[in-house]
């Protein structure tokens, strides 16, 4: 099967995509405009980890209200853990960057000699050089702060200025996991629904569930929406499997009959 196509854009919006107010302004959101992916790895992560709990307990014979319990449980502590990982990571990241560009400054007013060096072999590695290579190396090395930062860019990969949101990508993570996580459970606070029966609603309303991110995930990076809901919805259904196996397993090996 061909790889599938980026979708096509017609000329009036690839010049109003071009204009210059437009790439401003996505420069000076860059790092920091968009929390799609902590949203998206918060909501699979937090469908998954739910729908383990809930498929681990119903294999080990647990009533609905047992798996309700654990099910909160684990969605707040792990929803948690994971915005506060995320939160540290985002941090983190951005101090790195900071300290790096303060390091190059440090470095350009003391051995500016072999900075130079180490700015030309940059530009010569992307094919610049005679006199451009000369221009460029000249016009970047007048500014001391857009040296060290051209050089923590590349040398480094890192983005010195750049604080990441780390409240706001901590907080979309929390928020999709939670919302997500918490579709699993909802068919168990039924009171009309038997334990089997809500286990199988739990099946399907997950499934959708792991369908539409991985489908809007799809959407939103422009790539096969159809590759990427399945992708989503098989990893999230051999997580639950495996859990429900051990479950079943261990109340097999244990034992234990249904808990009340």
């Amino acid at each position: 099967m061909p790889a599938k196509q980026p979708r096509q854009r017609s000329p009036w919006h690839l010049a109003r995509a071009h204009h210059a107010d437009e790439v401003r302004a996505r420069l000076a959101s860059e790092g920091g405009g968009g929390h799609l992916g902590d949203a998206v790895l918060g909501a699979i992560d937090g469908g998954i980890t739910s729908f383990a709990v809930v498929a681990g307990a119903v294999g080990g014979g647990f009533s609905s209200l047992v798996v309700i319990i654990l099910g909160v449980a684990s969605l707040l502590a792990d929803g948690f853990s994971m915005a506060v990982s995320n939160y540290l990571s985002t941090k983190s990241d951005a101090q790195a960057a900071d300290q790096a560009h303060r390091e190059e400054l440090r470095h350009i007013e003391e051995i500016p000699e072999h900075q130079c060096l180490e700015l030309r072999e940059v530009f010569s590695a992307k094919g610049f050089e005679g006199e451009t290579l000369d221009r460029i190396v000249k016009t970047i090395a007048e500014d001391p702060e857009l040296w060290a930062k051209t050089i923590t860019q590349e040398e480094f990969g890192l983005q010195p200025g750049d604080t990441g949101q780390p409240l706001q990508s901590g907080a979309a993570t929390f928020a999709a996991f939670v919302l997500v996580g918490a579709i699993p459970l909802i068919p168990f606070a039924i009171p009309v629904l038997s334990l089997d029966q809500a286990f199988i609603a739990s099946i399907a309303a997950t499934s959708l569930a792991f369908l539409g991110v991985g489908i809007t995930k799809g959407w939103v990076l422009d790539q096969s929406r159809f590759r990427s809901g399945l992708e989503t919805l098989l990893t999230g259904g051999g997580a639950a499997l495996l859990a429900y196996g051990a479950g079943t397993l261990l109340r097999t090996w244990l034992g234990t009959g249904a808990v009340a």
